[in-house]
């Protein structure tokens, strides 16, 4: 009897203690579900603002434009990139939420877990915005190097353009991630021979493949510069026939004696000799040269004669 009565006092104890806990518990759980619902709301309606925001500032189109849709469509997957962020941003915010949901359940060694996450998200966001950056620039150089490839008509613009682009890609993606902290010796070491490799290709592209483009070059230089030695030597020419002209035309002696005459010469007459007629002799007879006016202004007169 006393067994029985030992196992029903240990049977109401335990219950009586487990009673306790639930009570105990109960407060936490109704304070975790709260917490939880009230992130989950606060989270849900932050997502789907950012996601109206990017859709109404054009996120889509310009995702389109620096060649995330491209990727896209490599890989199988149909995303659209405002919907994604959007998700990322109720995805954090739910995060945050759960730090002081796990708290108030008494679960710290979760919570520690869920503050190492939320630490490191921003390395994710820095890791995004440089791939997102990286891929802007990528696209831009690609556009730049393939209109002065082919402004200079130098191999292929497309082939240019790419290893441009992928270059600049690919020095992106291991940016991002060294700051994920994903083997940074790694990365270290594979950086080092990426840089190696593409100088070497580089120089063997440029010395190899460039030979005909070079030749090209220096043919047209080569043309310019004969072209401006004969322009220059041509215009010397006719600069020096005018000047031999000039000369030859001041050294004429029939200038000379032209510009000589009269100054040199003076005037003979009529400055030099004095007028002696009729103005020195004075007037004996009217002045006239006719003979015959005289001789009958001299004779006398016939009288007629008488009857």
């Amino acid at each position: 009897m006393t067994v029985f009565q030992n196992f029903g006092q240990a049977v109401i104890s335990a219950l009586g203690h487990a009673l306790d806990l639930l009570l105990v518990f109960i407060p936490l759980l109704l304070g975790f579900l709260l917490i939880l619902l009230v992130g989950y709301l606060i989270a849900a309606a932050l997502g789907k603002a950012v996601t109206f925001l990017l859709r109404k500032i054009g996120f889509d189109n310009l995702a389109n434009r620096i060649g995330l849709t491209r990727l896209e469509q490599r890989m199988g997957v149909r995303l659209d990139p405002a919907d994604v962020l959007g998700k990322i941003v109720f995805w954090f915010i739910l995060l945050v939420f759960l730090v002081p949901a796990t708290n108030a359940l008494g679960l710290t060694a979760v919570s520690g877990i869920l503050n190492a996450m939320i630490a490191y998200i921003p390395n994710v966001f820095v890791a995004i915005l440089v791939l997102f950056l990286g891929t802007l620039a990528a696209n831009f150089v690609a556009d730049i190097v393939r209109g002065a490839t082919a402004t200079a008509n130098v191999g292929n613009p497309n082939i240019f353009a790419n290893i441009a682009r992928y270059a600049i890609m690919g020095f992106a993606a291991l940016i991002a991630l060294e700051q994920l902290q994903i083997a940074p010796a790694l990365l270290n070491i594979l950086f080092t021979a990426i840089v190696g490799a593409a100088a070497i290709a580089f120089g063997l592209a440029f010395g190899l493949g460039g030979q005909d483009a070079a030749r090209r070059w220096l043919a047209r230089t080569e043309g310019t510069v004969a072209s401006a030695a004969s322009q220059i030597q041509a215009q010397q020419s006719v600069s020096q026939a005018r000047a031999q002209q000039m000369n030859d035309a001041y050294q004429q002696p029939q200038y000379d004696q032209a510009a000589q005459q009269p100054f040199n010469q003076p005037a003979q007459q009529p400055y030099n000799q004095p007028a002696t007629q009729p103005y020195d002799q004075p007037a004996t007879q009217p002045y006239t040269d006719q003979p015959a006016y005289d001789q009958a202004m001299q004779s006398p007169r016939k009288r007629p004669p008488t009857r």
